[in-house]
């Protein structure tokens, strides 16, 4: 897998520490609708020096193949970033699977970008990693994200009973996957 990418109207790149404040301002713009959706942050998280170490292990995770987190850019506005796609918990062997999560600002929703980045990264997962299976979750009423799986081709699986704790309670999720199995058309023979 390489470490940076073009779609029609995207970049999506793995990005080096020294790209720690474009992450922190990334954060920070959307602070509390991404707080929401996500785990509680470390005390520290909202610094340069923790996006820093960040991004050092996820570099390293991407060079291990364990671990791909992409930030999204418009071509035209290069330096801002808008969202970011994270191929994880990548399982060899006997079950060939991953689960993906994403996140976009506020501002860039409404626009097909995360679509556009979602369905990418797929064709990514199963024709260059040759996974079989990937899953996402999703809270039961968060619409939006649940409607992005459904249009990427991911399939609703069911409940997922205090799944994750979000502000200090435990909270159910949907879970989808999508599989070369049953899911129609599969992801390697879509067109981007």
């Amino acid at each position: 897998m390489l470490f940076a990418y073009e779609t029609e109207r995207l970049l999506l790149k793995i990005i080096k520490p020294d790209q720690a404040d474009a992450v922190l301002d990334f954060y920070m713009r959307d602070k509390e609708l991404f707080e929401k959706f996500e785990p509680d942050r470390m005390p520290n998280f909202y610094t340069r020096q923790f996006q820093r170490q960040m991004l050092l292990f996820e570099y390293n995770m991407a060079v291990q193949g364990t671990l791909f987190r992409f930030y999204v850019y418009e071509k035209e506005h290069p330096e801002r970033i808008i969202g970011t796609i994270c191929v994880h918990h990548i399982t060899r062997g006997f079950s060939e699977q991953c689960e993906v999560g994403y996140k976009f600002s506020s501002a860039y929703h409404h626009r097909g970008y995360a679509t556009e980045s979602l369905r990418f990264i797929m064709d990514l997962v199963f024709r260059d990693l040759k996974l079989h299976r990937a899953m996402a979750w999703a809270l039961p009423d968060n619409t939006a994200s649940i409607r992005l799986l459904e249009r990427v081709g991911f399939v609703y699986e069911g409940i997922c009973h205090d799944y994750m704790m979000l502000n200090q309670k435990w909270r159910d999720h949907a879970q989808f996957c999508i599989c070369l199995l049953y899911t129609s058309p599969s992801p390697r023979d879509r067109s981007l």
